[in-house]
């Protein structure tokens, strides 16, 4: 790698980017998090990138490796993974944006793309562990807004207090995904 980005040269490039096929930064964070704590997505780069990565400068590339790489470092240390919205979670006082343009939105987007990226990685196909992936998975799949047709999840959206409680959640649910995808107990 002749000139790699910088963390700041990366998110900057994402943000400003206008390719269909090129999350923002909130949304990539999400992307990378599923991959990484969900069952194994040998192809994670071309679903990332809808098979474009050949369009792509090559230090975007490098840049959005080392990224991923940093939040498996994290979980590895048993450090939480920093969500992209953080600042918010857990503070009474503020109330959380859960319109389509929030980053809690965008992130949960990510998430979601990540979790239904590759038909080979199926996230429920273990009987044992499907109820919990569900359940924990919930929070992501109800504030991306993926399925609007669904009278349960349209409710669930309307609920300011259950929305709050489910962007509380996601910290938690991150670490017991990991947990029930990572490890034999």
């Amino acid at each position: 790698m002749s000139n790699p980005m910088s963390f700041d040269q990366l998110l900057d490039y994402l943000d400003n980017q206008e390719s269909q096929y090129v999350l923002d930064s909130v949304a990539m964070h999400g992307f990378l998090t599923a991959t990484i704590i969900g069952p194994a997505l040998p192809n994670w780069l071309d679903a990332l990138f809808e098979g474009q990565v050949s369009k792509l400068p090559e230090n975007v590339v490098d840049g959005v490796k080392r990224w991923r790489k940093s939040i498996m470092d994290e979980l590895k240390n048993e450090t939480p993974i920093e969500l992209p919205f953080s600042e918010d979670v857990g503070n009474e006082e503020v109330d959380f944006d859960f319109s389509d343009e929030s980053d809690i939105v965008a992130w949960s987007i990510g998430f979601v793309d990540a979790m239904y990226g590759d038909e080979a990685s199926d996230w429920i196909q273990n009987e044992d562990t499907a109820e919990d992936v569900a359940v924990l998975t919930l929070p992501m799949i109800v504030l991306s807004g993926i399925d609007d047709e669904d009278p349960e999840l349209l409710q669930m959206r309307s609920d300011e207090d259950k929305m709050a409680q489910m962007a509380n959640s996601i910290e938690g649910n991150l670490t017991e995904l990991f947990l029930l995808f990572h490890t034999n107990d």
